[in-house]
């Protein structure tokens, strides 16, 4: 038998899915390049498609606080994004093609959200570009980068359906963890996560703080953030929790960077 060509390596012969080697390597912190990052993700459906009369002032508020907090500021996409993907589904586009496609919404978003944001040095980011980020924020800069993970048509087949998996929340969580941000705040039009959707069901109660595994045995039929979300966030080694809280009511997302109580907290 003719015999490997090997490197003298602590990984040497290794398949790279032995449960043996990946505990071993369990432990090993990683570098955290802004720690004291906030990542701050808009939704499209949340705010964005609301227009001027909650964006302006969404973005007067983020603003203001990037002279004092850095920040990282994540774009979603909203009914754009649910009209592509609604003709996609229909034509029978693949998953990959449908996130592909989706994910240029939130890039216009991000465009917008940039230049809404240039009085305070909004700048935009490209996927490709994030590891410019530290530079950036050391030159006082405010990047805007769009939400949607660039897996593009390499994108995860979803559990059922054929509606991409890894959306906007998923992203800015994803960009948070590798840049090894402080928090992750996802900035929606409801004031938290609710046991059901509270515009459908007004007695819906408000979950103020929750384990991540406690909300994913809860099976719930709807939820204000990507079901894909809790499941990264379990094995997640530097965001340890995320936010929700509503962007139309100011001053929620300063109090949740303080580590105030508003909103929801999922916590791993």
């Amino acid at each position: 038998m003719t015999q490997r060509h090997e490197l003298e390596t602590e990984l040497r012969g290794e398949t790279l899915v032995r449960k043996g080697m990946t505990r071993r390597h369990a432990g090993i912190s990683p570098l955290r390049l802004v720690p004291d990052l906030k990542v701050i993700k808009i939704g499209g459906h949340g705010a964005i498609d609301y227009g001027r009369e909650v964006v302006l002032p969404l973005i007067e508020e983020i603003g203001e606080l990037s002279k004092q907090y850095r920040m990282l500021v994540v774009t979603g996409g909203g009914a754009r994004v649910r009209h592509i993907l609604d003709i996609g589904l229909d034509l029978g586009m693949p998953t990959g093609v449908l996130a592909e496609l989706a994910s240029k919404i939130s890039e216009q978003n991000a465009v917008m959200v940039t230049l809404l944001l240039s009085k305070w040095g909004g700048s935009r980011v490209k996927t490709a570009d994030l590891l410019e980020l530290p530079t950036m924020l050391h030159l006082n800069l405010l990047p805007v980068i769009h939400g949607t993970p660039p897996y593009g048509l390499f994108e995860h087949p979803p559990e059922k359906g054929l509606i991409p998996p890894h959306r906007t929340d998923t992203g800015a969580l994803l960009m948070a963890e590798v840049l090894g941000a402080d928090c992750c705040i996802l900035v929606k039009n409801v004031d938290g996560l609710f046991t059901e959707d509270p515009r459908l069901n007004p007695k819906a109660e408000l979950i103020e703080e929750i384990t991540v595994e406690e909300l994913i045995n809860m099976d719930m039929e709807d939820m204000v953030l990507e079901r894909k979300m809790l499941y990264l966030l379990r094995d997640t080694v530097n965001v340890k929790e995320i936010r929700i809280v509503n962007g139309h009511k100011r001053g929620t997302i300063e109090k949740a960077i303080k580590g105030e109580k508003v909103g929801t907290v999922i916590k791993v």
